[in-house]
């Protein structure tokens, strides 16, 4: 014997069909356009953003091997038959390759004091790679440190401190911070932050001259 429920069901059902047959043309509009979305995006993947990741990849070797020798203006700019990072980096943005120009680039101009230049570039950089991210963060500290703009630089080496707590970066970051604390005369910031680096990374190489560096500070509170 059918109860209030099935009662309900059955309405439930009769008007989900009546909705059907009264949309049908635009559910399959609907659809239809779902299904073309989802072929173009892996039309675009697999024709377009993959030969391109390629392409990117094959140039950006070369400019790579400069880096690495420290041919500076040849990894920027290229070398006449090889374009640099910063060419690389306009031409194939939105790929993988385009996005770690951004990086080297940034790393690159900060090495020839070219430092808002590095800045710009550093900021254009997306990390992945937690340990790749942080000294991206870190170097765009180095950046402003540089241009004595010293709350950015705060604020960078912080970032970068925090972004992937790890015994390399961490500690190298920890220190730097503390160093800028030092400079604008906040002791007790810098006090703070030179015990945790003696705390938490004993083991680091900036661990060890660190009562040299919470003395020198704890003198001036």
């Amino acid at each position: 014997m059918a109860n209030e429920n099935d009662f309900n069901l059955l309405e439930q059902y009769s008007k989900a069909e009546k909705f059907v047959n009264e949309n049908k043309k635009s559910l399959s509009i609907i659809l239809g356009a779902a299904v073309g979305l989802i072929l173009l995006y892996f039309g675009y993947q697999r024709f377009y953003l993959e030969p391109r990741e390629k392409e990117a990849a094959s140039q950006m070797f070369v400019a790579e091997k400069y880096f690495e020798q420290d041919s500076i203006d040849k990894a920027i700019n290229g070398d006449g038959n090889f374009p640099g990072f910063l060419e690389i980096s306009e031409n194939f943005s939105g790929t993988k390759t385009g996005n770690l120009a951004n990086y080297y680039l940034g790393i690159s101009y900060l090495k020839k004091g070219q430092f808002q230049e590095a800045i710009d570039a550093l900021k254009n950089f997306d990390g992945e790679d937690d340990l790749v991210s942080s000294i991206a963060l870190g170097a765009i500290g180095d950046a402003y440190s540089e241009l004595n703009d010293m709350d950015n630089a705060l604020k960078y080496y912080e970032e970068a401190a925090q972004n992937n707590q790890n015994k390399l970066t961490t500690p190298l970051y920890l220190m730097r911070l503390g160093m800028v604390y030092e400079n604008q005369n906040k002791f007790q910031d810098a006090v703070r932050i030179y015990n945790t680096i003696k705390k938490e990374f004993p083991e680091s190489n900036e661990a060890r001259d660190i009562e040299k560096y919470i003395s020198r500070a704890e003198a001036k509170l």
